[in-house]
């Protein structure tokens, strides 16, 4: 590993031909070999869970016709890219917490943050859109089918990955356009955009506004959608005579609106936030919460609390056993 000297400034010598940096150090959590063994094991549980349960939504919308509707395409948008996003930081976190080397190229760093601003932001963007398909369904529902046909919901999909490439590709060029000359030591267990900005030994400052009004502009968009669409929901679900009606809605809207107030408020307390209050630590455990533990957890969110889904994966496994069954009788037959 190629290490710089954290005293060596070399910003300050006024020096023309700086020593850039080729690879930067991910310093992760600690250096005790034991806790590393252990964050390994506690990581890697949650990351095959994370696989296993985001992508059995996908293969549980695609197999039963029953979830072949827009709020259960949008859930499986989110579940695939719950899993890419936290595919994207967690890999490489197994590997150095067991490594001596915990080095990583500049194109790989760069790589590895287009990726995750991207799905991050694509995430955002998707669970406004889903916010807004839940008021359609709820507030008019004999329209629902028109209002929310495949010109309608195909379209919010492609337009939050487009932001999302978007907004990864601005943060990722504004920040590797910076120099990285006084330390190559990252304080983070992935390529986060503050912990870089806090090497850098350029001057920051329009990155950090760069960061704080991109951010907070599309958080406040984004929320405004879900608050808007939750207001005509809460009006509609007033409007209901029916108590069972107003508990199928709650069933189906707390569990996104969980999903909702768990992922941006992680967002908005690591990010827009003054430069000056940014603490290493505290920063790292908030970024592993929203780009590990929330992928973990909404499967389990949007699952247990959803009638349709737990039908259709009770059917699923009925189908798997009978099939299972079904294979058994064969070999004893052919014996």
């Amino acid at each position: 590993m190629t290490r710089l000297s954290p005293d060596l400034d070399l910003n300050k010598t006024g020096l023309k031909n700086r020593t850039e940096v080729t690879m930067f150090i991910l310093m992760g959590f600690t250096d005790d070999f034991d806790m590393q063994v252990v964050l390994f094991l506690l990581f890697l549980a949650i990351y095959l869970f994370t696989l296993i349960g985001n992508l059995g939504l996908v293969v549980l919308v695609i197999a039963d016709a029953r979830l072949h509707n827009p709020m259960y395409y949008f859930l499986s948008v989110l579940s695939f890219l719950d899993a890419c996003y936290s595919t994207v930081v967690t890999p490489k976190m197994l590997i150095n917490f067991l490594a001596e080397d915990k080095s990583i190229s500049l194109i790989g760093c760069a790589t590895q943050m287009f990726l995750f601003v991207t799905l991050g932001t694509t995430e955002g963007f998707l669970l406004a859109a889903m916010a807004y398909d839940r008021y359609v369904a709820i507030y008019n529902p004999l329209l629902y089918s028109v209002s929310m046909s495949p010109g309608v919901y195909v379209p919010l999909i492609v337009a939050s990955y487009v932001a999302g490439v978007a907004e990864g590709t601005i943060h990722t060029v504004a920040t590797f356009s910076l120099s990285f000359c006084s330390s190559n030591e990252i304080r983070h267990v992935f390529c986060d955009i503050p912990p870089l900005l806090a090497i850098s030994c350029s001057d920051t400052e329009i990155n950090q506004l760069l960061l704080f009004y991109t951010v907070g502009s599309i958080e406040m968009f984004t929320i405004l959608i879900v608050l808007v669409s939750y207001g005509f929901i809460l009006l509609a679900i007033l409007k209901m005579r029916s108590a069972e009606g107003r508990r199928k809605v709650f069933s189906t809207c707390g569990s996104h609106l969980t999903g909702v107030t768990i992922y941006y408020g992680t967002i908005l307390f690591i990010y827009v936030r003054p430069n000056s209050s940014y603490d290493s630590n505290h920063g790292m455990i908030v970024s592993i919460f929203y780009t590990i533990v929330i992928p973990m957890l909404n499967p389990i969110i949007y699952s247990l609390r959803n009638k349709d889904v737990k039908e259709a994966m009770k059917k699923l496994l009925r189908e798997a056993g009978n099939s299972s069954i079904f294979l058994e009788l064969r070999k004893t037959r052919i014996v």
